[in-house]
């Protein structure tokens, strides 16, 4: 549940390091308040320092910059169809441009598997994979 001021990790390599929730974009439901996979108008707060020299690695993003994002973790307890609850230990987002496409080139983090349901399965492709005990029932083997 990320809503106005909320802030949250970037996981890709675009150069920003924290953001802030300006908008969540979406349809009316929930007032608001955005959940894995909703995209955001965010605000970067804290970026990677840009060096001297220009490389294909340097930072696509400026503190202060606006942005759009989609959210891929939430502190918040998502309930899934099979009756499970997922939840991170942080919130956090990955940058887009505004064709709707990933600005970094790589994840640095899991992500949710909610978010191929919702139409960011690229972003599933390249994030490392999250290991079978996280998402297993207790008890089940």
């Amino acid at each position: 549940m990320i809503g106005l001021k909320g802030t949250l990790n970037v996981i890709d390599n675009s150069g920003a390091l924290l953001i802030e929730c300006v908008n969540v974009l979406k349809q009316k439901v929930n007032n608001g308040w955005g959940s894995v996979g909703d995209e955001i108008v965010c605000v970067v707060k804290r970026a990677r320092p840009v060096s001297g020299q220009t490389s294909a690695s340097a930072a696509k993003v400026r503190q202060g910059d606006v942005r759009r994002a989609v959210i891929v973790r939430t502190r918040k307890a998502v309930r899934r169809p099979d009756g499970r609850y997922i939840r991170f230990d942080d919130n956090a987002a990955v940058l887009l441009n505004n064709k709707r496409e990933m600005l970094g080139t790589r994840i640095g983090g899991v992500v949710s598997a909610d978010l191929r349901m919702k139409g960011w399965g690229k972003i599933v492709s390249l994030a490392p994979k999250m290991s079978l005990s996280i998402t297993q029932k207790p008890g089940s083997k």
